[in-house]
């Protein structure tokens, strides 16, 4: 993810050979709400989204999963199983992140394309039963067709998240640094490329977009932002700055917009290395353009849900924390 090589960092410690260690609960007296733990055990914990019935929605990159996560007792089921898991020569990707358009989820599935080794379709992906699902959209034969510029090592790029607009979804690309439109019947268009800022998670009110930006290496303060752009006027305007290798957006009650920070990329170590444990944060974005603290320690955190005045955190090792009264 430097000049020239922008592999997401978000999802990498299998691809490094590591192995992310339990999360921690934030130290006594220290700033911010106490997260809780809801759930461990995931595998691979990747997107995340509240669905219709009001219940938490996580996927399971590592084994092509979707769980449904009851948000009050963390009680943990499949929602539906059988979609492309990660490559074990590449460690990230598969099952990247699900969305609801109506009561039928979607899943989108990234770096399992022939580019990689993989022999899968990346892209969109309608879940049609608890084993069952139709190809929607082929992001990665756009990508070949629609290179960025300049190209990448990853031709069909690292799609990272998606959010339902109008009747189709906007989908992040971390690598080819763009925000793609994709419809229901398989059209795709670009809405706005990038310089190297890798986008992340991605938030919709009305027509207004916000989107995480987690910064180039060495993922300074000053280059993690939340930006916020039109889909007919794409024209990023920074909407606060100061989060730590940010990876996701989430607007809260009352027109609270909050952000989700990974934490303090290591110096030195390899590109697509994660966050350093227990470093990541959960941020409020202040009206002059900065962050508060809500919460800290957070242990390598990928995707972030507002359920009322709860936080609900996804982590990297397959936790899902809550944090109350944000």
């Amino acid at each position: 993810m430097g000049s020239h090589r922008r592999l997401l960092p978000l999802l990498a410690a299998a691809l490094l050979g590591l192995s992310a260690p339990t999360a921690a609960v934030a130290a006594p007296g220290s700033a911010g709400r106490v997260p809780v733990r809801l759930v461990a055990g995931l595998q691979g914990g990747s997107g995340s989204t509240v669905g219709p019935d009001g219940a938490l929605y996580v996927t399971e990159g590592a084994v092509g999963r979707v769980s449904r996560v009851d948000p009050r007792t963390g009680r943990v089921t499949t929602f539906a199983s059988g979609l492309p898991p990660y490559l074990v020569g590449v460690g990230i990707g598969g099952a990247m992140d699900v969305a609801f358009l109506g009561r039928t989820a979607y899943v989108l599935v990234s770096l399992v394309g022939p580019d990689v080794g993989g022999s899968n379709t990346v892209g969109i992906y309608r879940v049609d039963g608890p084993r069952s699902f139709t190809v929607v959209a082929d992001i990665g034969a756009w990508a070949l067709a629609h290179p960025p510029v300049p190209a990448f090592f990853i031709p069909t790029g690292v799609q990272y998240a998606m959010q339902p607009y109008r009747r189709g979804f906007l989908v992040t690309d971390g690598h080819h640094n763009r925000v793609i439109r994709v419809e229901l019947d398989g059209d795709i268009g670009e809405v706005v490329a990038f310089g190297d800022i890798v986008p992340t998670g991605i938030e919709t009110r009305g027509n207004t977009v916000y989107m995480a930006e987690a910064g180039p290496i060495p993922h300074l303060p000053e280059t993690g932002k939340i930006v916020s752009f039109r889909p007919n006027e794409p024209v990023a305007r920074e909407v606060a700055s100061g989060g730590r290798l940010l990876v996701d957006v989430e607007l809260g009650r009352g027109h609270a917009l909050f952000a989700l920070a990974q934490g303090i990329w290591p110096p030195g170590n390899p590109e697509g290395s994660p966050a350093l444990p227990n470093t990541g944060q959960l941020l409020r974005v202040n009206h002059h353009g900065t962050f508060s603290v809500v919460a800290e320690h957070l242990n390598q955190p990928t995707s972030l849900e507002l359920i009322g005045d709860i936080a609900y955190v996804v982590t990297l090792g397959g936790e899902v924390w809550k944090i109350a009264h944000v």
